[in-house]
């Protein structure tokens, strides 16, 4: 019987902690609360574990645009260096769910020395964000040009100059900062959208405006090199570098907070012992598991677009994926794990202008799509997209083109000789071996591996947004 004092009061069985816990930890000892030393030892590594794991998922924006910047510098400079793909991207780039029916191009951009002017081009479209991957502004034909093209000034964190009339001003939170833009075909001709930009797209520094360096275009054409960030534990290191390079107020204190728990601190070295070296490498694998699941098999039901379908929203209803004011963390991950680059274009109601997407990885019975395997999907009449629609198959392993025979692993309505019903409808076929007479319609897939899909339409329509237009789902024909 517990003794009995002057001041001994009933304490309520809520506040203590039993001299042995059962968890999924294992068995946690306390003498009268006090941890003993082989539990402190346990929930500390416990402790630095979650922070890793969460740091790791946080973290998949700033190290997708390192992994960008190290892709694009492959070819030249900062500010200097335009990556495009004069006749398309194909299987040959690893670029994070990229699409086969626009000329892409890639820039990164620098004000580490002050402010940049950016002259875009008419009639493209495109976004610029910082190196956490958030939002600074659409240009284009979604942006405040409104594909009229014009000059954008984009300015350092923190800068207190003068700010000349007769730009679109971009203050961005980060000296690192990427811009992508895509320009479209004319009548399945690459070469004037090509001609467009090399004739007017430039970036120079403001200071240099009366004698701005010269642009380097390069063809990325079936070009073999990678934009995709690493999912083990050196991904950490490459946080760590953005986190050296960009202002501590780059990102928030939390952010801050829970990356110093793991060691990466602006202005210290990152240089964790080898118990904690050894604790990040297994919460890289956790973490990149973890965003597996949450693509692939996410349990978030808002992320679909229709009830009983594998069609899921490919980017969050939010561009910045706080819909509400409330960060939606597996919306955030969900996207920057396959996607790179958020814009309000790729997910507010335009109709007729930017992009919208569908994404699915199983098939109307719900199993995980199967390149051994022949399927169907039917695009029901009067596919809802005002300049043109595309179906492109994807690597689950990489998230990017999935590599086949086939130079460009996709189909839409730009490719020439594809098949239409006579009622308006598409029926696009996936397998190893394309139907009789329906190659135009087939993307190959491979046996042993699997795949996933997303369905995008460019300037979509009104039957898109209300859903009185819907894909059917993927259906195994064998």
């Amino acid at each position: 019987m517990k003794a009995k004092f002057k001041m001994t009061t009933d304490i309520p069985a809520g506040i203590i902690t039993p001299d042995r816990v059962e968890t999924r930890l294992g068995t946690l000892r306390f003498f009268d609360g006090f941890p003993d030393e082989a539990t402190v030892q346990t929930l500390y590594d416990n402790l630095d574990f979650q922070r890793a794991v969460q740091a790791f998922l946080a973290a998949l924006p700033a190290a997708a645009l390192h992994a960008m910047r190290t892709g694009i510098r492959t070819f030249g400079p900062d500010n200097q260096t335009v990556l495009i793909a004069e006749s398309r991207t194909d299987s040959h780039t690893l670029l994070g769910s990229a699409q086969t029916e626009t000329i892409y191009n890639f820039a990164w951009l620098n004000t580490t020395d002050g402010p940049l002017v950016v002259e875009m081009p008419p009639h493209v479209l495109g976004v610029v964000n910082d190196f956490w991957e958030r939002y600074v502004s659409d240009v284009g034909n979604a942006g405040p040009d409104r594909g009229q093209g014009g000059k954008y000034l984009l300015l350092p964190p923190g800068y207190a100059g003068d700010v000349p009339e007769g730009y679109f001003v971009l203050p961005s939170r980060t000296y690192g900062n990427w811009m992508f833009f895509r320009c479209f075909l004319i009548d399945g001709d690459p070469r004037p959208a090509v001609e467009n930009v090399k004739q007017h797209f430039c970036v120079y520094p403001l200071a240099r405006q009366t004698n701005p360096p010269p642009m380097t275009f390069v063809n990325i054409s079936g070009q073999a090199f990678n934009t995709i960030p690493a999912s083990d534990v050196s991904l950490f290191d490459v946080v760590a570098q953005v986190v050296q390079e960009e202002p501590l107020e780059a990102v928030d204190p939390e952010m801050r907070g829970l990356l110093a728990s793991i060691c990466i601190r602006k202005g210290m070295p990152f240089a964790p012992d080898a118990r904690m070296w050894g604790i990040l490498t297994e919460a890289a694998s956790v973490g990149n598991a973890t965003a597996r699941a949450i693509v692939f098999s996410t349990r978030d039901p808002d992320a679909y677009l229709y009830p009983n379908s594998a069609w899921k929203s490919w980017v969050s209803a939010s561009y910045d994926f706080s819909p509400g004011g409330v960060l939606n963390l597996d919306a955030q991950t969900q996207y920057v794990y396959i996607g790179t680059g958020v814009s309000p274009a790729m997910v507010v109601k335009m109709v007729g202008i930017g992009s919208q997407y569908g994404s699915a990885e199983h098939d109307a019975a719900g199993r995980y799509l199967d390149g051994g395997k022949a399927y169907r999907l039917h695009l029901p009449p009067n596919i809802p997209a005002m300049d043109f629609w595309s179906v492109v198959v994807y690597d689950p392993q990489t998230r990017s083109y999935l590599q086949t025979d086939q130079q460009f692993p996709s189909t839409s309505s730009q490719k020439e000789g594809i098949a239409i019903n006579p009622d308006s409808s598409v029926d696009v076929y996936f397998g190893p071996e394309p139907p009789a007479g329906m190659e135009n319609n087939w993307v190959q897939t491979i046996p042993g591996k699997g795949w996933w899909v997303i369905l995008r339409l460019y300037g979509p329509l009104e039957p898109w947004f209300d859903k009185s237009w819907r894909p059917g789902e993927i259906e195994l024909l064998d």
